[in-house]
């Protein structure tokens, strides 16, 4: 619940006082006697859904805007009337929403000061590089926590809503500002871990979990995105704290900035560019979810003239968002379409496997393992043939296989590649590796 004081000018004691009676608002009324402007002040509590329409009604009614108006959260009102008042508002309005100028408050008050803003980020950033080199979930959600980039995100929605330009583009400015200093610093701490030699110098980084997990974003990475900005905006609306839905925003941004900064670090252009275009999309993601709930939620500048322009600017950036998220699709597309692919084509080859080491004359072998090894479709630098890059295609098949010592199966290989074209259509290589294995008898 609020508790609600409004400033009434000289004149106006009236018309208040009829508003606030007609919408049945039980209002406590003081003379003020500082020789001001204004004549009393009225104070009252109100349902937290119930505070916008009130103070609407109240300007329609005559309240200028010369009146200070100052919302307190409160804890509760035991009386009866304050009941059945919050009763008819869940019947009207719905669920909690805060008034429009409490959301724009917090949305200002999320974004730090410059000066910490680039501090925490930079920080974040470096946390999260030691995360991914790591491989240490731990130390990535650490990274997370400290992260200041929920306020940039819901501001730019918040600013977009309710008409606030400067908002708007103070939003803009400190993600893109975030953006490039998170990289920024994940890029010179990773050069500097390289350089130093603090990380072991012949490990392939993309098979490091951390990050192995930011290099293929697929469409389900889209999806995370856009939960991420509607729990933003639905937690600010709701007036509860954004804490939480803050670590699952920077949880979108931070770790995969940190891995465009290591790709850049190692000299691995594909790592970059899979992790950056992993960075936009959340990005873009974000912001336009966040609009497009805060639309959905009803809320709308204060004037008439605003609120045109409002639509209008909001139908824009939604357009562009979704051009935007749109191109970058193709590349999720591409991802999420080569990831299938590859699925399809191992469990393809691991039922051909299966099928010959079912024959006769290979009863005495044992399938141990059987690894699909990959190449990039498009080689860009020094991992054109990583596991766990997107634009991957079959290049191996390597099949390990116990076997007594005195058991030899020459045309086992050719076998097996036969078995694997006919059941997934491809002609790939096989490479077989014996284990010799002894058994003893009871």
């Amino acid at each position: 619940m609020r508790l609600v004081q409004v400033s009434i000018p000289t004149g106006e004691r009236e018309t208040v006082v009829d508003a606030l009676e007609s919408e049945g608002i039980d209002f406590f009324l003081t003379d003020e006697t500082g020789g001001r402007k204004y004549a009393a002040l009225a104070t009252f509590p109100l349902p937290q859904n119930a505070v916008q329409p009130v103070i609407d009604k109240l300007h329609d009614a005559g309240l200028s805007d010369e009146a200070h108006t100052v919302i307190i959260d409160a804890e509760t009102d035991t009386s009866r009337q304050f009941e059945q008042l919050a009763k008819r508002y869940e019947a009207e309005n719905g669920g909690d929403r805060i008034a429009r100028d409490e959301i724009l408050t917090e949305a200002r008050e999320l974004s730090p000061r410059f000066r910490t803003f680039v501090f925490m980020t930079v920080v974040s950033a470096v946390v999260a590089t030691a995360g991914l080199l790591l491989d240490s979930p731990a130390v990535v959600v650490g990274s997370m926590v400290i992260a200041p980039l929920v306020g940039p995100a819901l501001s730019t929605g918040v600013g977009t809503v309710l008409d606030e330009t400067d908002l708007f583009r103070r939003g803009v400015k400190l993600q893109l500002l975030g953006m490039v200093v998170a990289i920024g610093s994940a890029t010179v701490f990773a050069f500097l871990v390289r350089t130093l030699y603090l990380f072991p110098p012949n490990t392939d980084i993309t098979q490091l979990s951390q990050i192995s997990g930011r290099l293929t974003p697929d469409f389900l990475s889209l999806i995370v995105a856009l939960g991420a900005g509607a729990a933003g905006v639905i937690s600010l609306a709701a007036g509860v704290s954004v804490a939480l839905v803050g670590v699952m925003i920077a949880a979108a941004l931070i770790p995969p900035a940190a891995a465009v900064g290591v790709g850049i670090a190692w000299g691995m252009p594909i790592v970059a560019l899979s992790a950056g275009v992993l960075v936009l999309v959340n990005v873009l993601s974000i912001n336009l979810s966040a609009i497009v709930t805060l639309q959905y939620m009803g809320y709308r500048p204060k004037s008439w003239f605003k609120t045109e322009r409002s639509r209008e600017e909001t139908v824009k950036r939604i357009g562009a968002l979704v051009v935007g998220i749109a191109a970058l699709s193709v590349f999720l597309g591409g991802v999420t379409y080569f990831s299938y692919q590859g699925s399809q084509f191992e469990d393809g080859a691991d039922a051909a496997v299966t099928h010959v080491f079912d024959q006769s004359q290979y009863q005495q072998a044992e399938k141990l393992q059987m690894q699909v090894q990959y190449r990039q479709t498009f080689p860009l630098g020094k991992s054109a043939y990583t596991q766990n890059l997107p634009f991957r295609e079959p290049h191996r098949v390597v099949v390990t296989v116990g076997r007594p010592s005195d058991e030899r199966y020459p045309h086992l290989a050719n076998r097996i590649h036969d078995r694997i074209e006919r059941q997934t259509g491809r002609a790939i290589a096989v490479q077989i590796r014996y284990v010799e294995t002894d058994s003893v008898s009871a």
